[in-house]
């Protein structure tokens, strides 16, 4: 190591927007004006940030690449005339010369581009496909600059032995890696994990950059860091918002900076949910946001995040009430309106009911003797709501947020076309045991959802009496089971082994196998775990596999 070199260094976590090439080059280049206000050599910015993460099947189009080299090299010339004495290394989709197609970070300096690094490994596991769309890069790249030897890595390649060491072998003394690594609970724990295990095998001190903001049903929370060459934590940025700050990089050592204070994982999730809620809307123009309100713990936890995430004003909610509807439910849903401030609608649909039950008496009749209640009534009062609700977003341009959890998804607990009707699912991907602790959580920010509506046991309301409990083993079991099955792939024997009811697992597997069609038609959610019902869920829905019992 040359022990001489001194130079500042820019982590810019920044939020970019698939498909925006110019504003996310704007993006860029403002802060490359802010970070050599600051007094930064070279600003480093996340995995694809031109074009924002994952662009998906826009990389499979020609022009988008002639678009992405085009504002690469007018960026560079406008990053030169704003800021001459920064260099940017900027993530970007390249299509070389013979026509093959790379995940890459181009150094820019002196409005020209001076040296280009292309991805080595290419994850094709989780909510990742990067193998369909691009080619492995196979050579390390070494940039110089005030004097340090510098290695780029992009995301993946510092999750393997491998591209760092080759970065070291070709004379780096300091490791930058560009990323976009989509949150999941406790994900910056493993971060940290991977990363001291790349500074071990190579002696390297990195700086890790990661993307920030909503991208449909991915949630990227920053939290960019710097571990110095003995593994130990110099920098850490917020998580769940932009922020620039300066790695000071002095005689082979990173010097200490500013370490934000870690969250907890339920402070992590409700973050990242108001995150993906807040960009969702924004980034697709909707102004505004309808939720079906209930009493119960869902409609509550789904209409806190929502109004935190965008203000009370450009929340509405609607309660909609049956004769099976409990006066509590009214109660509470009324209380916790008043202490949000938000914009409230009572559309009672008793008189549908009847409207529907009339029309549809004839037909009835001739398919034969029905029983006293059946599924079929209780779905007609979802569906009537979910029209309800559908009405009010196309008269206001507002979308509907869908309230379902992921233990519901899972086993079908919901009516098609009816609570599953709207355009985005904030706690599609979050357990019911969890929204519980969510909703304690929001508590102690402010007192804002009724202790009755925690408290009480959870009913659809649909039939009197009617418990969650009367159709669904107690959620406790029922998360159990679902975790260790979609999560982590355990087989029904394994997950009977460790001791949880085999009638359960055996009646929850099947349901969660009968119920694929309907989450396949599914609005998009925020996926939170390790594992959710989107991307990194791809079952057929036509399957005649039997599990291990």
């Amino acid at each position: 190591m040359s022990g001489m070199a001194h130079l500042k260094i820019a982590i810019a976590q920044i939020d970019c927007t698939v498909g925006d090439l110019a504003g996310n080059a704007r993006r860029i280049l403002a802060a490359a004006v802010e970070s050599a206000a600051m007094g930064a050599d070279l600003l480093l910015t996340p995995e694809l940030a031109l074009a924002g993460y994952p662009p998906e099947d826009l990389l499979l189009r020609p022009d988008f690449y002639r678009a992405a080299a085009l504002e690469l090299a007018a960026l560079a010339q406008a990053a030169a005339a704003a800021a001459p004495d920064l260099a940017l290394l900027v993530g970007h989709p390249e299509e070389a010369g013979d026509g093959a197609r790379y995940n890459a970070a181009s150094f820019l300096r002196n409005g020209r581009i001076e040296a280009t690094y292309r991805k080595r490994y290419l994850p094709n596991a989780e909510v990742f496909d990067e193998k369909r769309y691009f080619a492995a890069g196979e050579v390390p790249c070494v940039i110089h600059l005030a004097g340090a030897r510098i290695g780029i890595a992009i995301c993946e390649d510092v999750w393997h032995a491998g591209a760092a060491e080759d970065a070291r072998a070709a004379g780096a003394e300091l490791l930058l890696a560009l990323n976009a690594s989509p949150f999941h609970m406790d994900k910056l724990a493993r971060r940290h994990e991977v990363l001291r295990e790349r500074v071990a095998g190579t002696g390297l001190p990195v700086i890790y950059v990661n993307l920030v903001g909503g991208q449909d049903e991915l949630v990227f929370d920053g939290a960019s860091f710097a571990l110095d060459a003995a593994g130990r934590l110099t920098h850490q940025l917020p998580a769940f918002e932009e922020a620039i700050d300066i790695v000071e990089y002095h005689d082979g050592h990173l010097l200490p900076g500013h370490i934000a204070p870690a969250l907890s994982t339920e402070a992590a999730t409700y973050a990242a949910l108001k995150l993906g809620v807040a960009d969702y809307l924004g980034k697709n123009g909707f102004p505004g946001a309808i939720i079906g309100l209930s009493g119960g713990i869902d409609s509550a936890l789904t209409l806190a995040v929502a109004v935190d995430a965008l203000g009370a004003d450009k929340v509405r909610a609607v309660m909609m009430p049956s004769p099976y509807t409990a006066q509590m439910s009214l109660d509470d849903s009324r209380e916790m309106i008043r202490r949000l401030g938000v914009e409230y609608d009572e559309i009672p649909i008793a008189s549908a009911m009847e409207q529907f039950a009339v029309s549809l008496a004839p037909t009835f009749s001739r398919l034969g003797e029905k029983p006293a209640w059946d599924t079929t009534d209780e779905n007609l009062q979802a569906r009537i709501r979910g029209m309800i609700l559908m009405a009010l977003s196309n008269r206001t341009g507002r979308i509907v947020l869908t309230t379902g959890n992921k233990s519901e998804m899972a086993v079908g607990y919901a009516t098609l076309y009816g609570d599953m009707a709207g355009g985005f699912a904030v706690i599609k991907d979050v357990f019911k045991t969890f929204v519980y602790r969510l909703a304690r959580y929001r508590n102690t920010l402010s007192d804002v959802i009724p202790e009755n509506i925690i408290i009480r046991p959870p009913s659809a309301e649909l039939k009197p009496g009617q418990t969650d409990q009367d159709s669904l083993p107690p959620y406790e079991v029922l998360d159990a089971i679902i975790e260790a099955y979609m999560e982590r792939d355990e087989s029904p024997r394994q997950i009977i082994a460790t001791g949880l009811p085999e009638a359960d697992v055996r009646r929850v597997v099947g349901l969660l196998k009968k119920n694929e069609y309907k989450r396949r038609q599914a609005p998009v959610g925020i996926r939170v775990s390790r594992r959710g019902f989107g991307k990194d869920w791809r079952y057929p829905i036509t399957s005649r596999h039997q599990d291990e019992y």
